[in-house]
């Protein structure tokens, strides 16, 4: 019975990846642009997730790198603001619109994730797992500039990083920040308890920044930043209190749709939901 029930869970979670690949693999936002942000930094808005463009005197750092097509369109972007090769890319995290172009980078550029990213990288089955993984933090030195990651726990999976740039008090948060409610990846190691710790630990590690780039979205400020977490406790507590209330699941989703803006047929609630009201209703 136990083998079965194992059989059973482990076929469901490869199935929740496949799922989630086959829908980050495939275009679904405008054509990209690329923005200056500050002093050397530019952010590339628009089709999947927002990569940012760090440039120095010895080369490219790419946070990012969208979906698999936009390989050549982020290289030209690139090369519209700079002659300077991409010698490195970080992960925020394993999804593809975030991590599609892996693949196409990796003969010239080295790419670094949370060790937990390459896992589901690899259990995905996608293309370009990261060589250099990191548990807690790691750093980036390159033409006197530097780019810090730092994993502060779960939260949209459970391979988040956060990557900082202290020169420029900027930070990037893939998705941990993205639209205005948060995606649980249940099937990526989420989890909307730990998001708010996750949240309050990048906001009191001593990193000084006032700008932050989202996973998806335009540029935001600190404020922002808090607001979105805040809001995920909101979310957390409303939907404790109907667990405990013993609200059914219907009323539990119509709440979700109503006061946070979850699609009933969209993907928040179809990764998200079933996770999300068994990790509260534990």
């Amino acid at each position: 019975m136990r083998k079965t029930l194992l059989v059973r869970f482990s076929t469901a979670v490869l199935v929740s990846v496949g799922v989630w690949v086959a829908y980050t693999q495939t275009p679904q936002s405008p054509p990209n642009k690329i923005e200056k942000l500050k002093d050397d930094l530019y952010v590339i808005i628009g089709n999947g997730g927002n990569v940012a463009v760090y440039v120095t005197g010895e080369g490219v750092i790419l946070i990012d790198d969208k979906f698999e097509p936009d390989f050549p369109d982020i290289m030209a972007k690139v090369k519209s603001v700079t002659n300077q090769p991409i010698k490195y890319v970080l992960n925020t995290h394993h999804h593809g619109d975030h991590t599609g172009g892996n693949a196409k980078f990796l003969p010239s550029a080295e790419i670094i994730s949370h060790a937990n990213a390459r896992a589901n990288i690899i259990q995905g089955k996608q293309p370009g797992p990261p060589r250099v993984v990191f548990s807690q933090e790691t750093a980036v030195f390159l033409g006197s500039k530097e780019v810090r990651a730092r994993h502060f726990g779960r939260g949209h999976t459970n391979g988040d990083a956060m990557i900082y740039f202290p020169a420029l008090r900027t930070i990037h948060t893939g998705d941990l920040m993205a639209g205005t409610s948060p995606l649980i990846d249940y099937g990526g190691g989420g989890s909307v308890v730990d998001w708010t710790k996750t949240l309050d630990g990048v906001m009191n590690s001593g990193w000084d920044f006032d700008t932050v780039i989202p996973g998806h979205g335009p540029v935001a400020k600190k404020a922002d930043l808090l607001a979105y977490r805040n809001n995920i406790e909101k979310l957390r507590n409303r939907v404790s209190g109907l667990i405990r209330e013993g609200k059914p699941k219907d009323d539990v989703a119509k709440v979700l749709t109503a006061e946070f803006g979850w699609d009933p047929k969209g993907l928040q609630m179809q990764r998200g939901f079933e996770g999300l009201f068994t990790e509260l209703g534990r």
